[in-house]
């Protein structure tokens, strides 16, 4: 399991979202209306926004704002404004890896201020493709493992789960995109309480990154992770756990 995934675990069991509801919100909405309009309107047949919707339920987004967001995505509404899709790359300290992805209306003020965050942490903005090559878009499931059993996620491989494996008390299910939402049905339906779920960006390549070197990455992919236009972070750190509890804490 890579070190951003445990990473999200840690910070779930802290109970570490977004400190701000409305930003929750404003995020959520984002990454709903960018998934319509870019794959329908239908969550049956597009992934990425049954994932979306599924987030917004779980933080509690009033279903108006679910709707709505989907009519800006389709065109539905006149008066919505043009949100796209940006992705940035770069590197952290220590030479990680770093995949941003980005939901905004201008373009021009996200890259200077995504920029300013890599740099005042002491990580870089990287070209266009610096980067992307090492991540592969995959449905992640996370699961703790002192909850549950192995045997209790036989029902993920059956449903088409590509990959089960486990690191530092933590199940990781790794699907192919499209079969998230039937995935994640399948292991709820079954009573297995999951930690999180979703689409990411799964680094091939790792980095091991030393402990003295973790509180400033962590900076740096906080810092990103705040941003009010970021929709995701990845990154291809791979750390101890225990290591990573310390410098969170």
């Amino acid at each position: 399991m890579s070190g951003h995934s445990k990473w999200s675990s840690i910070k779930h069991k802290k109970g570490a979202t977004d400190a701000r509801r409305g930003q929750l919100f404003t995020k959520l909405a984002r990454a709903i209306q960018v998934a319509a309009r870019e794959g329908g309107a239908d969550p049956a047949g597009n992934a990425a926004l049954a994932n979306a919707v599924q987030k917004a339920k779980e933080a509690r987004m009033p279903k108006d704002n679910i709707e709505r967001a989907i009519a800006k995505g389709t065109g539905a509404d006149a008066d919505a404004q043009a949100i796209e899709t940006v992705v940035y790359e770069g590197y952290g300290p220590g030479g990680v890896a770093i995949l941003v992805e980005a939901l905004t209306d201008n373009r021009n003020r996200s890259g200077s201020e995504i920029r300013n965050l890599f740099t005042r942490n002491g990580g870089s903005l990287g070209e266009p493709g610096s980067v992307a090559w090492n991540f592969h878009k995959k449905g992640v499931i996370l699961v703790d493992a002192e909850r549950h059993s192995e045997d209790e996620l036989i029902v993920a491989i059956d449903e088409g789960a590509e990959d089960v494996s486990i690191d530092d008390d933590v199940y990781e299910v790794v699907t192919a995109p499209t079969d998230l939402p039937r995935v994640r049905a399948a292991l709820e339906a079954a009573g297995v309480e999951l930690q999180s779920a979703d689409l990411t960006m799964r680094p091939s390549n790792r980095i091991e990154v030393d402990e003295s070197e973790l509180r400033a990455l962590l900076r740096v992919v906080e810092g990103l992770e705040d941003h009010d236009d970021v929709a995701a972070v990845h990154a291809n750190f791979d750390v101890d756990a225990a290591a990573l509890e310390r410098a969170a804490a």
